[in-house]
């Protein structure tokens, strides 16, 4: 089977600007795309989503506190708390798989997301040496969603 294509990582960067512009109507705008160099970067939200079937790995979103609340804010969402401000990442994360599972079709399953507070160095690599970064900014604020899948043999 062969490797994640540029088409594939156009997915990715198509489903977070598209998610953007549908639930802000704002768009985001991608900074860069590039290999992470060892630990993938994080901010301090990360939504999760574990992939299976056709691609083994795993899809992350995370975006840092002041990001994550004015989301909220715009959603109308005025409780900031912490399992609210983790639901948002979670909901972003599988958003954006189950957009790139539309491409990929039913051979890639995905999993409910697991949210995460905390340092990056809670995320590894799942199945590449060097994941995909996407880096991205929506009005004062980055995110990232980084791609770390890899045909499954």
């Amino acid at each position: 089977m062969p490797e994640l294509a540029e088409i594939d990582l156009k997915v990715f960067v198509d489903a977070v600007t598209h998610y953007f512009q549908t639930s802000t109507d704002e768009p985001a705008t991608i900074r860069s795309a590039y290999l992470a160099q060892d630990i993938p970067p994080s901010e301090s939200y990360i939504g999760l989503i574990t992939c299976s079937g056709r691609f083994r790995g795993c899809v992350h979103f995370s975006a840092a506190d002041s990001m994550v609340r004015e989301l909220l804010r715009c959603w109308g969402e005025y409780d900031h708390s912490e399992a609210n401000l983790l639901d948002a990442v979670g909901e972003i994360a599988n958003t954006i798989a189950g957009n790139a599972r539309r491409h990929f079709g039913t051979g890639l399953q995905i999993s409910v997301p697991v949210k995460l507070r905390g340092p990056s160095e809670r995320i590894k690599a799942a199945v590449r040496a060097r994941p995909f970064v996407i880096a991205l900014r929506w009005r004062d604020h980055n995110a990232i969603v980084v791609v770390d899948l890899a045909p499954d043999e």
